[in-house]
C-alpha cells in the first residue's frame, strides 16, 4: 500500500477513534512525553537560550526519531502501518476532549452555576477564572476552542500529511514543549525561547488552514475573511491571530480584549469589531464549527497527500 493511502486511512481511523473514545484515560503518550521532557529539563536547565535550544532539540528530535524508527519496523505490513498511523493520530489529536470540556463549561453556565464553570475553566485554558463573569468565561471558552482546533487537531494532521507518524509525533512534541516552557515567566523567558519559536514555526501552516476552513464552514464566510484580514495581525500570537479572528467572523462575535493570565493582565486588540459580544449560547456553536473544521482538515490533508503522490508517479 502506498504511503499516501496509509496516511489517509490511518488518520481517518485515528480521528474517528478520538471522536468515539476521546483521549486515553490512563497512560496518555503525551503525558509520558511531558514527564520525559521534564526530566530532560531537570538535567539541562540553565537560564540560557542555548540550553533551551538543546532541550527542544533533544525532546522534539527524540519524538521524531521514535516515530521514524517504529514506522520502519512496520513498513513491510500495510495493515500494521495503517494501525500505527491511526494509533499515533488518536494519541496526538485532542478534538473530543476539547469539545467535552467546552460543553461541560457551557452546561454549567446555562444552569447559572458560574462557580462550577470557573472551576472547570483551567482544564481548557490558562486564564484566571476568578476575574471572569459568565460572559467572560464564555468568551474564554470560544477563544480556546478556536485556538486549540488548530493546535490540537489541524496542525497535527498537516504535519502527519507531510511526514507521516514522525510528523504527527514531532508536532505534538513541539506543541507540548511550548506549553511547558514557552511562556514568558522569569524562569522560561530565555530557556523557553527556542521552544516557543519552534512552536510558532510548526503551527504556521495549520493555523492558516484552520482559519481558511473556519471561513468556509462557518455561518458568515465573508465576515470571517474580513476579520482575518483586518484583525489577525493585531494579535500577539502569529498563529492564534488568524484562527481566532476567522472564528470570530464566522460566528459573528467579538473576541480579544482584556485578559488575565497568572496575575498578569493583558489588553489585547478586539477581533472582529463588527461582531456582538460572546454569549453562553455561542459555546456549542464554536464546538460545532471546530468539529466541521477538523473533518474538513482531514479531507484536505489526505487529499493533498494523495494528489502529491499521484503527480510524482
Amino acid at each position: 500500500m502506498r504511503a499516501d493511502r496509509v496516511f489517509a486511512y490511518g488518520a481517518a481511523a485515528g480521528l474517528l477513534g478520538d471522536l468515539l473514545l476521546g483521549d486515553p484515560r490512563r497512560g496518555h503518550p503525551v503525558a509520558a512525553f511531558g514527564r520525559a521532557a521534564g526530566a530532560v529539563e531537570h538535567v539541562l536547565y540553565r537560564d540560557h537560550r542555548g540550553r533551551g535550544a538543546l532541550h527542544a532539540l533533544v525532546c522534539a528530535g527524540g519524538a521524531v526519531a521514535l516515530g521514524a524508527a517504529v514506522s520502519r519496523l512496520v513498513r513491510s505490513s500495510p495493515a500494521a502501518s495503517v494501525a500505527l498511523t491511526g494509533a499515533a493520530t488518536w494519541a496526538v489529536v485532542g478534538g473530543t476532549s476539547l469539545a467535552r470540556e467546552a460543553a461541560a463549561i457551557g452546561r454549567a453556565l446555562e444552569a447559572g452555576d458560574v462557580e462550577a464553570a470557573r472551576q472547570r475553566l483551567p482544564h481548557l485554558c490558562g486564564r484566571d477564572p476568578q476575574a471572569l463573569d459568565a460572559d467572560g468565561i464564555a468568551r474564554a471558552v470560544v477563544e480556546s476552542v478556536a485556538e486549540n482546533t488548530s493546535d490540537a487537531v489541524v496542525g497535527a494532521l498537516v504535519w502527519g500529511a507531510v511526514g507521516g507518524v514522525p510528523g504527527l509525533l514531532g508536532f505534538r512534541a513541539v506543541n507540548t514543549l511550548d506549553a511547558m516552557v514557552g511562556h514568558r515567566s522569569p524562569r522560561y523567558r530565555r530557556y523557553g525561547w527556542a521552544s516557543a519559536r519552534l512552536d510558532d514555526l510548526a503551527g504556521w501552516p495549520g493555523a492558516r488552514l484552520t482559519a481558511a476552513l473556519a471561513a468556509a464552514a462557518g455561518g458568515d464566510p465573508r465576515g470571517a475573511v474580513r476579520a482575518w484580514r483586518a484583525d489577525a495581525r493585531k494579535h500577539p500570537s502569529p498563529n492564534a491571530g488568524p484562527v481566532e479572528a476567522s472564528f470570530a467572523g464566522a460566528l459573528g462575535v467579538r473576541l480579544g480584549g482584556t485578559l488575565s493570565y497568572g496575575g498578569r493582565v493583558e489588553h489585547r486588540p478586539v477581533l472582529n469589531t463588527q461582531g456582538r459580544a460572546v454569549r453562553v449560547t455561542d459555546i456549542p456553536r464554536a464546538v460545532r464549527l471546530s468539529r466541521r473544521v477538523s473533518w474538513l482538515a482531514l479531507g484536505v490533508c489526505a487529499g493533498a497527500r494523495l494528489l502529491g503522490k499521484g503527480r510524482n508517479r
